[in-house]
């Protein structure tokens, strides 16, 4: 029996920024596979008998190739275990969550997204400041500042979104 893998997004650190079914699904999985950006009080929302497996990427430290985490959700699933994949932010805004999601549908494992509070947001509500304002901005961009160095051609032409006139939101 092949259990199924949430993508879920765990916002950007604060647990009452967690969406209603992610805090569900935390209480009901078998397995945890969490990242770094994940703070230590929304693991806690865990049953405490759930594995929890860390699969962290930080610069110049630990880091678990993509293909390994990918190899973990399919084995936690074909193992029969209801596996939360947990990921700062959201799981579809530079989180690879593709790069997984293409993976489980490779392997035939049952997946679901759940979406989460993206970083962007959050910090910018945080500090009171709009991402968008009819008298400033209409309009919004997310872009990486790290893109994959295998990538043949550079997808970022930052003059042409600096005369964007949009708020810019850059990660990492």
């Amino acid at each position: 029996m092949t259990g199924t893998v949430y993508l879920v997004g765990a916002g950007p650190g604060d647990p009452d920024l967690l969406t209603l079914k992610a805090r569900r699904l935390l209480g009901e999985a078998d397995a945890i596979v969490y990242d770094h950006l994940v703070a230590p009080e929304i693991l806690d929302l865990a049953e405490p008998g759930a594995e929890r497996v860390f699969v962290g990427k930080q610069g110049h430290g630990f880091c678990c190739p993509q293909r390994d985490i990918e190899a973990t959700l399919i084995r936690l699933a074909r193992a029969g275990k209801t596996v939360v994949r947990l990921k700062g932010g959201d799981p579809f805004i530079f989180g690879r969550g593709g790069e997984e999601a293409g993976a489980l549908v490779d392997a035939g494992i049952p997946f679901e997204i759940v979406p989460g509070v993206t970083s962007a947001l959050a910090a910018a509500a945080y500090a009171g400041v709009p991402l968008s304002h009819r008298a400033h901005s209409s309009a919004v961009v997310f872009l990486t500042g790290h893109e994959d160095p295998n990538k043949p051609d550079a997808a970022i032409h930052w003059e042409d979104y600096g005369r964007l006139g949009a708020t810019l939101c850059v990660y990492m």
